[in-house]
């Protein structure tokens, strides 16, 4: 297998290439021969279809990452040596899978390995961002202060994604009753009415005739589209696992105005609590920027903080750096930047940064799940008029003319 990595050589300068290895052990090990210290390492290969389905059915409830990570850090806080820590959580877990995972890294921690890199050996338990904030806490020994922000970060997330969740059963229930319905009428029901409206030389509304034309194909064809639909969306999945894909994908999160507007400050949070953390803790800031970009799950991001790494070792200060990206960081970020290198304090302004941005993503989240379910509602109202008005008004063309 060809696995992609990024690492770092013993003079500090960020490698990034590929590896030839039977698995993704191996590659570790063949990397760390070549003393690089791997930042993050995926496969190369596309992971096919079926193995996605088969790790969705396998994955770790949110509900069970959200007590494993509280547990983690306060076990940390409390002092207590790592391996000890995780056999104790290896007896609290009660998720199979996050179990064995668990059980793994307890393994690897206890042979030699790093914890970033014995939790990065579990790609379908863990995401990119707790791995690298992980790798983060143990280059500043503040593994404590980083499982403890990690705990927050997920238990708000879980909130969050509940509140959605629950914001948006009714909606979609009424939604989806109505698909199936309005698939049913014009599908099987308008083709069979037409002929009574034809024979009686009633003239049918223009969106009658186009639901009865759509309703004679579906009839024939639905197959043959299901199928078509089913390729083109798999096609799609496999499309957006590519470099090309991710990347497309990530560009839209930052271009679309409504995604924008969640997805933006939370992406600033992130930024500025990983960079408050490191700075806290002792690491340069142009090193700083380069670790922060593989916490932030955005290949764009990645790459400009690379840039604004490279462009703080020319001598640029961290605030001009990240003006020159007004699109991805606002300009209350530089700003608050600046006052934190007048002052001196730049970790304490971006912790500040993180807490604004992510109280305003929370904002922009409960916002917009408010005008979700009204907007939804209405238009499922519409559309159920349209339908039914497309049988009631011819119908009552046809009565006028047998009166």
């Amino acid at each position: 297998m060809k696995f992609r990595y990024q690492a770092k050589t013993k003079e500090g300068e960020v490698q990034v290439g590929f590896v030839e290895a039977g698995t993704r052990d191996a590659a570790l090990n063949i990397l760390a021969s070549h003393e690089l210290f791997v930042l993050s390492i995926e496969t190369a290969e596309k992971i096919r279809w079926y193995d996605r389905l088969v790790n969705y059915f396998n994955r770790v409830r949110r509900e069970d990452m959200v007590v494993f990570t509280r547990q983690l850090a306060i076990l940390l806080e409390a002092r207590l040596p790592l391996t000890r820590t995780l056999q104790t959580l290896y007896g609290q877990t009660t998720n199979p899978t996050l179990k064995e995972a668990v059980f793994h890294i307890a393994e690897d921690v206890d042979s030699g390995l790093a914890f970033s890199q014995a939790i990065e050996r579990q790609p379908g338990v863990f995401s990119e961002f707790f791995i690298s904030m992980i790798r983060s806490g143990e280059v500043t020994g503040n593994l404590d202060q980083v499982t403890k922000f990690l705990a927050d970060h997920t238990e708000r997330d879980a909130v969050l994604i509940s509140k959605a969740k629950s914001a948006l059963v009714y909606p979609s229930v009424v939604l989806a009753l109505f698909v199936v319905v309005a698939f049913i009428m014009i599908t099987f029901v308008f083709p069979q009415i037409q002929p009574v409206f034809e024979q009686a030389e009633v003239e049918l509304p223009i969106f009658a005739k186009a639901l009865i034309v759509t309703g004679t194909f579906l009839g024939k064809w639905w197959p043959a589209l299901l199928l078509v639909l089913v390729v083109v969306a798999l096609m799609g999945l496999d499309y957006l696992e590519t470099p090309e894909g991710r990347a497309m994908k990530d560009d839209l999160k930052i271009r679309l105005p409504i995604v924008r507007r969640v997805y933006l400050p939370l992406t600033i949070a992130r930024f500025a609590n990983a960079g408050a953390m490191l700075i806290k803790g002792g690491v340069p800031v142009a090193q700083a920027m380069e670790i922060v970009g593989e916490t932030v799950d955005n290949v764009l991001y990645r790459d400009l903080l690379r840039q604004i790494s490279q462009d703080i070792r020319e001598g640029k200060p961290l605030s001009e750096a990240v003006s020159k990206y007004p699109n991805y960081f606002p300009q209350l970020v530089s700003q608050m930047v600046t006052v934190g290198e007048a002052t001196g304090q730049i970790d304490q302004i971006l912790l500040r940064v993180a807490t604004y941005y992510g109280r305003e993503a929370e904002s922009s989240v409960s916002n917009l799940l408010e005008l979700i379910q009204p907007v939804l509602m209405v238009l499922v109202g519409v559309l159920t008029g349209l339908l039914f008005a497309s049988i009631l008004l011819p119908l009552y063309k046809l009565t006028s003319l047998i009166r």
